[in-house]
């Protein structure tokens, strides 16, 4: 037995390497075909028009040209797009977490008549899309003047059926003991689940960050319809310009416009990608 087990331990650990091999390969496979066409689109950047005119399918550039870059910043104001943009989708952000918080907690810990149908109306406002709400909601912000203005950009959204969902599908694996204690210590709700629930699900709040500013940063139908001029407009608007300006299409502003737009979203997700991981692989 003893003998059999010396003899087949290595075979089993050369199977189990095998194994891994191939599922890396996989893996590495599976990340440049998702990373393909961000580097395909950089690399456009990178070359001249006639040079992606005349070999459209050449991988590299014959020489780095930043020229697309100066040219995209001289073009359109892409700082005060860039404020906007950010202010816009930071503040929708931390908005829908507010308002999920306890929203969340009143589906998970409080007993209320009603309680199950309220969280079968939050499922299904998960269904509607934001477009299908435009004509009242233009109509009613028209009404009280908040067209053209970052209210109309930001208001609609303030609430997130996805946020309060996932909030209380968090909370339904805290104690209900935790809760209690800090009630006889004389907490109130909001001190509860701002200050005591809000660090625990941590991980959870800012995985909807990062879904709810990636969202409404890279959102393109809301500011079209609720804006009218370059005060309150956004940068996905302001690289939409790019292409129709001229006569033709000018890839390499627009994939140096499209590099720009992407960066700021490939930096939130580098810092939150940890406490992300952690909120996917989180048992709720």
């Amino acid at each position: 037995m003893t003998a059999r087990g010396r003899e087949t331990g290595p075979r089993g650990a050369g199977r189990s390497g095998a194994v891994r091999l191939v599922s890396d390969a996989v893996l590495v496979l599976v990340a440049v075909v998702w990373l393909g066409p961000y580097l395909w689109m950089t690399i456009t950047s990178l070359k001249t028009l006639p040079e992606i005119t005349r070999a459209p399918a050449y991988p590299l550039p014959q020489a780095i040209q930043l020229g697309a870059y100066r040219e995209v910043l001289q073009s359109v104001p892409v700082m005060r797009y860039f404020a906007n943009t950010l202010f816009m989708a930071t503040a929708i952000a931390l908005l829908q977490i507010a308002l999920a918080l306890p929203a969340g907690y009143a589906l998970a810990k409080l007993r209320f008549v009603g309680r199950s149908a309220a969280f079968v109306l939050v499922l299904s406002c998960l269904l509607i899309p934001a477009q299908v709400t435009f004509v009242p909601v233009f109509t009613m912000l028209g009404s009280v003047g908040l067209v053209n203005t970052f209210a109309a950009l930001i208001l609609p959204f303030g609430v997130s059926a996805l946020g309060t969902f996932l909030v209380r599908q968090a909370l339904l694996s805290v104690p209900d003991e935790i809760i209690e204690a800090a009630r006889m210590d004389g907490a109130s709700e909001l001190r509860i689940v701002y200050l005591i629930l809000g660090p625990m699900l941590r991980p959870t709040l800012s995985a909807l960050f990062l879904f709810s500013f990636v969202f409404h940063y890279n959102d393109y139908f809301w500011p079209l319809v609720m804006t009218t001029d370059d005060e309150v407009r956004t940068l996905p608007l302001a690289i939409a310009l790019l292409r129709e300006q001229g006569t033709g299409v000018r890839w390499h502003l627009v994939m140096a416009g499209n590099v720009i737009l992407s960066l700021p979203v490939l930096a939130v997700f580098a810092a939150a990608q940890r406490q992300l991981l952690r909120a996917v692989t989180a048992r709720i």
